[in-house]
């Protein structure tokens, strides 16, 4: 046993008056271990269930995400301690330097307070769809500092979080799990007004991605300077896509449109030569 001891108070290296000690690094080795152990009941427990939603499952992720954090903080104090290094001692010690620190990565504190706001708040969730700055977004992850999106382009976006907490951000999953968008189109005066909603209402019926035909409608907006203004109101679930479904809409559209020898307007001018 007291070899066991023996070997357990060895010096591996010193520096100055402090000692690395085996039973340093066995406590180090442990306290990893153990936090791993914990993680990965937690994520169990939080998980165990399959058949969640996507809204669900992004709660679920957020709150692991937060105790994820705690638990980590905690061992990362617990390795210091049993290091040999007094936290609380630390912390007071270096006031100045944290303070200067903190004025220098002053943005990177905001993104980080941001990533709990997030996290805590749970307006936005892991599965939403948002629009930053003109960009569709889908929220793959959300990070203490940062949060990874995936674009219409399927290309992975990575956006600090105070750029969400700080900006008008549209978030399209918010209310419902279908939203209303909008199609404008102009024809050219003298078109039959009826015929033209009922051909836009009947472009929008087409596309499987929209979802209700009781709520689409086609709207008669104004008159201008060119053309008669319209407007196609529909609902659809595939809110990252919109933009293919609004495409596919337009395209039929204008099919629809030539088969009833209805012209879709543009810009013109008379020009009178006033002669001397």
């Amino acid at each position: 046993m007291e070899s066991f001891q023996e070997i357990l108070d060895q010096v591996l290296f010193s520096i100055g008056t402090w000692s690395l000690k085996v039973h340093m690094v066995a406590m180090l080795l442990f306290i990893l271990l153990m936090t791993r152990i914990i993680l990965w009941i937690v994520k169990k427990m939080l998980f165990r269930r399959s058949n969640v939603d996507e809204h669900e499952k992004g709660n679920i992720q957020a709150v692991y995400q937060i105790i994820r954090y705690v638990i980590w903080i905690a061992a990362f104090a617990l390795i210091l301690e049993s290091l040999g290094v007094k936290v609380t001692l630390l912390l007071a010690g270096s006031a100045a330097l944290l303070v200067g620190i903190g004025l220098g990565l002053q943005q990177t504190f905001n993104d980080i307070i941001s990533g709990f706001i997030l996290l805590t708040e749970r307006t936005i969730k892991v599965g939403d769809v948002l629009e930053v700055e003109d960009n569709v977004i889908k929220i793959q992850k959300i990070g203490v500092r940062t949060s990874l999106g995936l674009n219409t382009d399927d290309i992975s976006v990575i956006i600090p979080n105070s750029l969400i907490t700080t900006n008008k951000v549209i978030n399209w999953s918010h209310q419902n799990d279908k939203t209303r968008f909008r199609i404008d189109v102009g024809v050219a005066y003298g078109s039959d007004v009826d015929q033209v909603i009922q051909i836009m209402e009947e472009s929008a019926f087409e596309h499987p991605d929209v979802y209700d035909r009781e709520l689409t409608e086609g709207r008669l907006m104004g008159f201008g300077s060119s053309s008669l203004d319209f407007q196609l109101l529909f609902f659809s679930k595939n809110i990252f896509r919109i933009g293919s479904v609004k495409s596919d809409i337009r395209r039929i559209l204008v099919r629809k449109f030539n088969e009833n020898n209805i012209v879709i307007a543009f810009p013109q001018l008379d020009v009178h030569l006033k002669k001397e």
